[in-house]
């Protein structure tokens, strides 16, 4: 028997948790963070959870038998496969039990681990001891009595992928998260031609895009990113997710055109110069000349950060340097650093280019009303110039046509009721995802 069972990703953006068992081969595909489940109960740093029981308690860690380290039963599922580094895919592996293999891209294990060097360990992000199980597009890798077959996709971070796995009841397609109108459309169309191919009985397919849809793509951006750069007469400060290398490059890009320099953070050049390690993704170096280092005031440096330091001690600059040089300079910042303009007083003529989702829920939206009283007070403009890293709903729907599976299976979107509506014209089945409910796949 085959069967899906889905813990999380269900009428939510992100938490994705699905188990796939097949024989007695058991599969999780993703295990992230359920961000949205988590707003409803904690509200960090002052209110955050403190163990694993409070995570159980509030269902943000599901009940999944032979799963977690904390729980002395033997290992009871074969493998954990990821199909990228976002967080709200990947976080709660800190939980599962260092003996179960977890199956990823070569990228997406080069973030994570880079992600765990920077950040501060923490109950919900822990990847140390984990047997992470490298894979490139295209090569197939067993898990138990399942083959699983890796193609990459694009999507807003680099290293993702869908899969198509063998099952004893035919070929199930996992879409993980991706796009068409990214930096690389063909990665994806590889994908959803070779899932055709496969003739699946179920694709399980993201759906984040219902609601909210745009019509743009990263040229686009990358466009709007030069006329506003090049018009601005003062610092140009920007924001963008620290692991979307599309968007890194889009802003590199620009900011050489109209000749200046980019300032990255700390943060985003550690991941940089570890993700030069991939040798098919393309980053800009650390050695560019346009490309610099901001390096900010303070009194503490962790071993990370040293390595960095000593490595490109010619490639620093601070807060007095980017003062100096503001009509030359985009500067990488994040609104959690935003005390760095009081020593730098924006020149007239400087803007910030928000390049990322707008807030979403209301804690983000009090974050984003204090960024705004930051702009204010220094006459900086707000721009937003941001492309989703996900599939758009009449593409999507497109692609589930081509792909003419038994049964849809939407998860990560915050309506599946809309999700199924939408879809109905489909001559696939769609069904309308439950969580912790078990569904019998069958072949023919």
């Amino acid at each position: 028997m085959t069967s899906l069972t889905f813990y999380g990703g269900v009428d939510e953006i992100g938490g994705n948790k699905i188990l796939l068992h097949d024989g007695d081969t058991r599969i999780l595909l993703d295990f992230g963070a359920s961000f949205a489940l988590k707003r409803q109960f904690y509200s960090p740093p002052f209110l955050a959870p403190r163990s694993e029981r409070s995570l159980r308690e509030l269902g943000m860690l599901p009940e999944i038998r032979g799963v977690y380290r904390f729980d002395s039963a033997p290992a009871e599922v074969d493998g954990v496969v990821l199909s990228h580094g976002h967080l709200d895919h990947s976080a709660y592996l800190s939980f599962i039990k260092r003996e179960i293999p977890v199956y990823c891209g070569e990228t997406t294990r080069i973030i994570l681990e880079s992600l765990g060097e920077v950040s501060r360990s923490s109950l919900e992000f822990d990847v140390r001891g984990i047997r992470f199980c490298p894979f490139r597009t295209g090569r197939r890798f067993k898990v138990g009595c399942v083959e699983v077959e890796p193609i990459h996709v694009d999507h807003s971070v680099p290293g993702a992928y869908g899969f198509i796995i063998h099952t004893s009841a035919g070929t199930v397609v996992y879409t993980g998260d991706f796009r068409d109108h990214g930096a690389r459309p063909e990665m994806t169309a590889e994908f959803v031609s070779k899932a055709k191919a496969s003739e699946p009985v179920a694709v399980i397919t993201e759906g984040t895009n219902m609601t909210g849809a745009s019509v743009c793509s990263e040229v686009e951006v990358e466009d709007k990113l030069r006329r506003i750069v090049s018009g601005a007469d003062g610092l140009v400060v920007a924001e963008f997710g620290r692991s979307d290398v599309d968007r890194l490059n889009s802003f590199y890009r620009a900011a050489k055109a109209s000749g200046r320099c980019l300032a990255l953070s700390m943060k985003q050049a550690f991941l940089i110069e570890a993700l030069r390690m991939d040798s098919r993704l393309e980053t800009p170096s650390l050695e560019d000349e346009d490309v610099w280092i901001f390096v900010k005031n303070k009194k503490s440096t962790q071993k990370w950060e040293s390595r960095l330091v000593e490595r490109y001690a010619h490639k620093l600059i601070d807060v007095d340097d980017v003062s100096r040089n503001q009509c030359k300079t985009v500067l990488v910042m994040s609104f959690y650093d935003f005390e760095e303009l009081v020593a730098l007083k924006p020149a007239p003529g400087s803007c910030y280019v928000l390049s990322a989702s707008e807030p979403f829920n209301e804690e983000m939206e009090l974050d984003f009303e204090r960024l705004l009283n930051w702009l204010r007070h220094y006459g900086l403009p707000q721009y937003h110039v941001h492309v989703s890293g996900h599939i758009m709903p009449l593409q999507l729907q497109s692609i589930l046509r081509t792909m003419a599976p038994k049964t849809v299976f939407p998860v990560h979107t915050e309506d599946t009721g809309l999700f199924v509506k939408f879809m109905r014209g489909l001559k696939s089945r769609v069904v309308h995802t439950e969580k912790h409910k078990e569904y019998v796949l069958t072949g023919g």
